[in-house]
């Protein structure tokens, strides 16, 4: 996917995060985008006029009344040419212009009057979003249609810390190439599981993995932007939900198990790439269990099998599995394909991704094996979503 020839516009409101725009626009520019830049009075605070200019290699447009536009229409005249508007960042403020339909500056009303699809990516105070009036207000733009990119959590510059940060520029980008994609699972639910369980010993003390969640989530975020409808069970992460996606948490892998069963029906692809525990804790104590001199014997018990449980239903969904060897790779993926009787596998050695953005996998099915090379995980989670695309049809023809 790229989005080498679209036309973007880019609107930037007041906020620190205005200075993440700069490099948001080179990243465009370098990728092959026409980006055209309009700010409002307030953005204009924070980054100059010039820089984005510089960086556009076209004029900055801020005032309804701009000259240089013919009749003055700049609020018609901007947008007309454009594939898509990206307002990064979007003030709460601004956010809540887009909700009510006002119109008081250039951003705004060319917002209102666009013809063309509209993204936001918010960037503000954790106050301020989780205010009861910016959350009616993210609630209502995106049934109205807009793409809402983020939040993140985590430092801000007011010296808090919680959700509000505006995403990176390299995921703005990602996510911006995603939505000019092909939508190649329009119309089907996709149910994904992602991320480590934890099965506790006691109430301080369990067993999980490394997992990091990263693989699920952008597996997640890519069938998101082909089109479908997309359910993530997530065990525990530091990972924020990609955009339009339903999260649902747990914990424990018989929690992940439930979740799953309860809405596995109805799903047209199940993609199991959590790395759920085989095994949990036959008691685990109501307390801390102290420190002894000697040995601990612990009794385990097998988890359920979530995984060969969807594909064993009378009327199963498309089922992926996941598989992370650590020696073997091939002949230990194809054995687990072809034991949990799936049409579809994705093999990695474990030491070479935990924890890492970017991966290789191997897809195992039943015409032999495709390599995937080294990539971003998102880039590896599209490469997937296509190939699903691909057997989908031929499975429904053969039913």
């Amino acid at each position: 996917m790229t989005i080498t020839g679209k036309q973007i516009l880019l609107g930037i409101t007041g906020g620190i995060a205005a200075y993440k725009a700069a490099e948001l626009v080179r990243l465009f520019v370098k990728a092959g985008a026409d980006v055209r830049v309009v700010m409002t009075e307030a953005a204009c605070r924070f980054v100059t006029p010039a820089t984005f200019q510089a960086l556009s290699n076209k004029p900055v447009y801020t005032d309804m009344w701009d000259a240089r536009v013919p009749d003055s229409m700049g609020h018609i005249e901007l947008s007309r040419d454009r594939h898509l508007i990206v307002v990064a960042p979007a003030s709460a403020d601004f956010l809540a212009k887009l909700a009510n339909g006002l119109a008081d500056d250039l951003l705004s009303t060319l917002c209102l009057a666009r013809r063309c699809p509209l993204t936001v990516a918010p960037a503000m105070n954790v106050e301020m979003w989780q205010n009861p009036a910016t959350q009616r207000n993210i609630a209502r733009l995106h049934a109205d249609g807009v793409g809402i990119l983020g939040p993140a959590a985590g430092d801000q510059a007011c010296g808090e810390i919680g959700m509000g940060r505006m995403l990176e520029p390299r995921e703005i980008l990602a996510e911006v190439t995603g939505a000019f994609g092909p939508r190649l699972l329009g119309g089907r639910k996709v149910l994904v599981t992602a991320g480590p369980t934890y099965e506790p010993i006691d109430t301080v003390r369990g067993i999980t993995n490394l997992s990091s969640g990263k693989m699920g989530y952008a597996v997640a975020q890519a069938a998101a932007e082909a089109g479908a409808e997309v359910t993530l069970v997530s065990g525990a992460t530091a990972l924020a939900a990609p955009a339009g996606v339903e999260r649902v948490e747990v914990l424990t892998a018989r929690e992940m198990h439930d979740a799953v069963m309860s809405r596995a029906k109805k799903a047209d692809v199940f993609i199991s790439v959590a790395a759920v525990a085989d095994y949990h804790a036959v008691d685990p104590k109501p307390h801390k269990i102290k420190r002894g001199n000697g040995n601990m014997n612990i009794e385990f018990a097998p988890n359920p099998d979530i995984l060969g449980e969807v594909a064993a239903l009378p009327k199963a969904p498309f089922c992926v599995g996941f598989a992370a060897e650590t020696e073997n790779l091939e002949e230990n993926a194809q054995a687990k394909r072809k034991k949990k009787k799936i049409p579809l596998l994705a093999a990695n050695l474990a030491q070479n991704a935990v924890g890492r953005d970017d991966n290789a996998l191997t897809l195992l099915d039943d015409h032999g094996m495709h390599r995937l090379a080294r990539a971003p995980k998102i880039v590896l989670a599209r490469q997937l979503v296509a190939h699903i695309a691909k057997m989908l049809p031929k499975r429904q023809a053969a039913h």
